[in-house]
């Protein structure tokens, strides 16, 4: 199996609150929607970000599965090329009714970034590392370091 991620769906208390938040809040456009069902957003080339009823996903997973099983210690990226894009990011999301988790500033290792959490809870980092750069279609392409 090689390492790879196509697909992350994401369990959503309040689907239409979700769909508000990242459709019209953020302006992500879906690439497929089935309304009250599940939205499809691209995020980068062969990566789609689901939205999902949270008791669909469970029962989707079927009796094998415990709900909220899934681990606490998780976030999920959105990363940029200037601590003004950071800025911009964090006051769309606050615009959209992002909780503002953690204020945009400095990091320790010379990035800098915020946190959000989404209607759901779902935890948002929004990092500019130097060490990175992102092309225009979303790809991240690590720096070599001297």
């Amino acid at each position: 199996m090689r390492p790879q991620v196509n697909l992350i769906t994401l369990g959503m208390p309040d689907l239409a609150a979700a769909r508000r938040f990242y459709v019209e809040g953020l302006g992500w456009e879906p690439a497929v929607e089935v309304e009250g069902e599940i939205v499809f957003i691209p995020l980068a080339p062969g990566l789609l970000l689901g939205l999902f009823g949270a008791d669909d996903l469970e029962a989707d997973i079927g009796p094998g599965g415990t709900p909220g099983a899934g681990p606490a210690g998780m976030s999920l990226a959105y990363n940029v090329n200037s601590d003004d894009e950071v800025l911009q990011a964090v006051e769309t999301a606050r615009a959209a009714g992002a909780v503002i988790l953690k204020e945009p500033r400095a990091t320790d290792f010379g990035g800098f970034h915020a946190y959000f959490a989404d209607p759901a809870g779902f935890r948002w980092e929004v990092c500019h590392n130097p060490g990175f750069t992102i092309g225009a279609d979303g790809t991240l392409t690590i720096n070599a370091r001297s």
